[in-house]
């Protein structure tokens, strides 16, 4: 596999991105308008692998992460291009390096517009819609019903139980990401008879906050996983992303003040990534783009 390409009048090597100046890979989300900050980019890095695509003189012009969830499988994000490169093969470049270096892994992604093309020339196919939704949160929290159970923050020692509803919603083991995630996170479990039913949580990202990873067996309860959070971000700006096309949870999200920013597509390749069941954990606020 060619660890550089020619493109037109200058040549990019792969690095790996961990060896990469932050600041570099900062300016080029400034570069595509994406929001990531170096604290971000740090976690990520933190989080996952993958490679930046370097010129002769260190410059950045595209990067490609990946997040490893056990041997089988793994997420992709951080997929980016410069303007300079898009249309010269460097996406397709930087994916066939993600494809070696995750040795067959099943993988899923969400795909932005402009790279939806791409990825189903690459063999990933569709599975649902993400929805975007970010703005500065209204003053006004709309009204719930009475929560079905008991919202609390959990102790130190109380974090594994969160585990479990993580895995039933992801469908795999996530174990090292969330103990990241933790962090720099703050945290709400919902218990029902003593027994943690879902779970949530806020961390800095990007203009504002991120809310998300929530879990929860239905649109009631992922309500007041979210709203616990948004109650202490009251006009500030927020970010939520979901699969929620319509229904409470979506509606909420509007009436919170937060608007769709951007639709874009989970998509898988290898074994289908999703499988909603009835009663059963899902996913409705995710954890971050890249993230899944």
């Amino acid at each position: 596999m060619q660890e550089s390409v020619r493109l037109k009048s200058f040549e990019l090597v792969a690095r790996d991105i961990a060896g990469v100046d932050v600041h570099l890979l900062h300016a080029l989300t400034l570069s595509v308008g994406w929001p990531h900050r170096t604290k971000d980019w740090q976690f990520l890095i933190r989080a996952g692998q993958g490679i930046a695509a370097v010129d002769g003189i260190g410059r950045v012009f595209g990067t490609a992460m990946w997040f490893p969830h056990g041997d089988d499988f793994a997420t992709v994000g951080l997929v980016i291009t410069s303007p300079r490169n898009q249309a010269q093969g460097g996406g397709r470049w930087l994916m066939d390096r993600v494809f070696e270096q995750c040795g067959g892994r099943d993988l899923a992604l969400n795909a932005t517009r402009a790279a939806h093309g791409l990825y189903l020339s690459l063999g990933f196919v569709d599975e649902a819609s993400v929805h975007m939704h970010q703005g500065k949160l209204a003053r006004d929290i709309p009204a719930l019903p009475p929560v079905n159970g008991e919202l609390s923050t959990p102790g130190a020692d109380e974090f594994a139980e969160i585990l479990p509803i993580d895995s039933q919603a992801f469908g795999r083991s996530r174990e090292r990401l969330l103990t990241l995630l933790s962090e720099n996170a703050s945290i709400c479990v919902l218990r029902r008879g003593g027994k943690v039913v879902g779970y949530s949580m806020r961390r800095d990202f990007g203009r504002g906050h991120v809310i998300g990873p929530v879990a929860a067996v239905n649109a009631e309860d992922a309500l007041h996983l979210t709203a616990v959070h948004m109650k202490a971000l009251r006009g500030r700006f927020v970010r939520v992303d979901t699969r929620e096309a319509d229904g409470p949870y979506a509606t909420f999200l509007e009436q919170c003040g937060l608007s769709i920013a951007e639709v874009v597509t989970t998509m898988s390749k290898g074994r289908r990534f999703l499988n909603r069941q009835a009663d059963q954990p899902w996913f409705y606020g995710l954890a971050g783009h890249a993230l899944s």
